[in-house]
């Protein structure tokens, strides 16, 4: 008899901070390690130890490299991680990327409250720095994907296409003889950037994610909306500001609005690309083209169309400049970045235009402008609301209800236990009964730290 403890250490209940721990005699892997994001009891978490020994972990295996699959790194070396942070090759540069970032930010916003006293933390502390962040990329192990990979004797794991982002995965993990699949973040079908979705021929227990568990993604004619926009957005002499997160949401934008200027349906109106990140993944889209729909040749004639913004003086030179404009900046939940600059001074003007892409998980000022708010407390202050707000939801990288039930549709045998992951509790529950009515499958929505025991004969 073989023992298999899974512990629910984030993203249960919750669509971030996902850390799904796997404890056995022979090793113990930890897949996922990112920080809460949203709401303030749950970031007030990411200031908590885990409830485990985080010295006994062997290895960390990523899905994909978003900040709330990745975020927890430094902390969890910082708490006496010392094994191995595995993944995919685009992964891993993306997840540099996203911690050295996430310091530097961490760094200048305690600095910024401290100035200007805004915290109620004195001193307020940076939640780790760039030296910690790069303490967890030396621990950086390349793997290929499709390639099983030996953990122990009966441990072995390896990770597969998923869409998504860049270098995203599910992975898949034989131990004692039975197949634990966990889904990360599932891509859409026909994205215009990735490939679809490779999925899952055996589960025999399965950890899905949940984020669309209620929703179809709407129909909607991204190009047109794209058009309207723009086109009011001159008239007015405005500026259209789209928050967008760094890693393919932005490359996806740039691609959309590069093929409209080249069809010759938008004006070459000014585009800048603020986000210093997402300038720095542009190039991880350039150093593996294996893994996307563009050649290198169209990637760099992309970046040719746009004025990429590499100093905070050009992001004030760019709120200065009184053209008509459209700036895409992070972050894509107006959680943190430079989008927070150009909403200070503009989000009061009726002339300004904010587009949302994409999921807005609850308490992200990001939600509050989708749900409507008079107001938006920036850097300490309340600003009123006088932009006009529109949303994309189609062009979101999780898979809607519809994709998650396809891509499950693969799985050949019937599953002995299906734990619903990463997603709000509406979405959890909507998903659940829906998997019980296509596939007549038992799965169960696990709460944040819960312990699962599985044995293994």
């Amino acid at each position: 008899m073989n023992k298999v403890k899974i512990h629910f250490l984030g993203g249960a209940g919750t669509v971030t901070g996902s850390k799904f721990l796997i404890e056995t005699s022979q090793q113990n892997m930890l897949v996922d390690c990112g920080m809460f994001q949203g709401l303030k009891n749950l970031r007030l978490m990411n200031w908590q130890p885990l409830p485990v020994d985080v010295s006994k972990i062997d290895v960390v295996l990523l899905t994909h490299g978003h900040l709330d699959h990745t975020g927890y790194l430094p902390k969890l070396v910082k708490e006496g991680f010392q094994g191995k942070i595995m993944g995919t090759a685009p992964t891993l540069s993306i997840t540099s990327i996203i911690l050295r970032d996430s310091g530097k930010i961490h760094e200048e916003e305690a600095k910024s409250a401290n100035a200007e006293g805004y915290s109620k933390h004195s001193p307020a502390l940076p939640f780790y720095t760039i030296k910690e962040a790069e303490r967890a990329i030396d621990l950086f192990v390349q793997r290929e994907r499709d390639t099983w990979n030996p953990l122990s004797e009966n441990v072995r794991f390896r990770f597969r296409y998923n869409g998504h982002i860049l270098g995203a995965t599910f992975i898949e993990m034989d131990i004692f003889g039975k197949r634990f699949v966990f889904s990360g973040d599932v891509g859409r079908i026909n994205d215009p950037l990735l490939a679809d979705p490779e999925r899952p021929e055996w589960a025999d227990f399965l950890f899905l994610e949940s984020t669309y568990g209620l929703k179809l993604h709407p129909k909607e004619d991204v190009e047109a909306i794209l058009i309207d926009l723009i086109k009011k957005t001159i008239a007015e002499r405005g500026i259209l500001i789209i928050p967008s997160f760094a890693v393919e949401r932005l490359q996806t934008l740039m691609y959309l609005l590069w093929k409209l200027y080249k069809k010759r349906h938008i004006p070459n109106i000014p585009i800048f690309i603020d986000s210093p990140m997402g300038n720095e993944v542009l190039s991880v889209f350039e150093n593996h083209v294996d893994w996307h729909n563009l050649s290198l040749e169209e990637c760099k004639a992309m970046c040719r169309h746009f004025e990429i913004i590499t100093s905070y003086k050009d992001t004030w030179k760019t709120i200065d400049d009184p053209r008509p404009k459209i700036v895409i900046a992070g972050s894509g939940m107006v959680t943190g970045g430079r989008v927070l600059t150009y909403l200070k001074q503009r989000i009061n003007l009726p002339s300004t235009r904010v587009l949302l892409v994409g999921f807005q998980a609850e308490g992200t000022r990001g939600r509050q402008l989708l749900e409507g708010a008079h107001e938006i407390k920036l850097f300490g202050k309340y600003l009123p609301v006088k932009a006009k707000i529109s949303h994309l939801e189609s062009l979101s990288a999780h898979a809607d209800q519809f994709e998650l039930l396809h891509w499950l549709a693969n799985i050949k045998n019937f599953p002995e236990k299906v734990f619903l992951i990463h997603g709000e509790p509406t979405g959890l529950e909507a998903l659940r009964v829906k998997i019980d009515d296509c596939f007549g499958w038992h799965a169960c929505i696990p709460q944040l730290h819960e312990v699962e025991e599985i044995i293994i004969a």
